[in-house]
């Protein structure tokens, strides 16, 4: 007799080798099949977040940029840019909230944990450097003087002057 693996996506809720735990009252069923459901429902609006996030801010940029014609685009582009990285920032949020979900549905195994805590590193990388990029600063210094200028910002010729 072989065991099928847990599925990813939600199945009907009924007995049988889906849910084996279901005949006999079980419990811990219940909070498995409620995790997979609700860690679908947070992939589902990860992707959405990802999709309107991009498809909204395109749509800013192109009617920023055709407005103002061409020395517009340049200065659309910046907010485009931070716009457009916090639209994957959320998604990816929602994305790495839905694994955290999974876990509790899926069966504790060393496989099973290794996979996640990576999936999670990469996904905090991202988010950091997502976070970096859109701020100019880590989230932990969004609290401190001003960064540096950016290449794409003029730096002012004169010294700083002292009183």
């Amino acid at each position: 007799m072989t065991s099928e693996p847990p599925h990813r996506f939600p199945q009907p809720l009924r007995a049988g080798p889906l849910y084996p735990a279901m005949e006999n009252n079980d419990p811990g069923a219940w909070v498995g099949i409620i995790a997979n459901w609700t860690a679908a429902g947070l992939e589902l609006a990860g992707i959405l977040v990802l999709v309107a996030g991009t498809a909204i801010t395109s749509f800013l940029f192109l009617r920023a940029g055709l407005r103002s014609g061409t020395p517009g685009w340049a200065e659309a582009f910046i907010p485009y840019r931070a716009n457009l990285g916090r639209a994957i920032l959320l998604g990816l949020e929602l994305l790495v909230a839905a694994d955290i979900v999974h876990t509790v549905a899926a069966p504790m195994t060393l496989e099973t944990v290794g996979a996640l805590g990576l999936i999670v590193l990469i996904r905090t990388v991202l988010s950091l450097s997502l976070e970096v990029e859109i701020e100019g600063r880590w989230p932990w210094r969004r609290h401190g003087p001003d960064p540096e200028p950016r290449a794409t910002e003029p730096r002012s010729k004169s010294p700083p002057t002292r009183q």
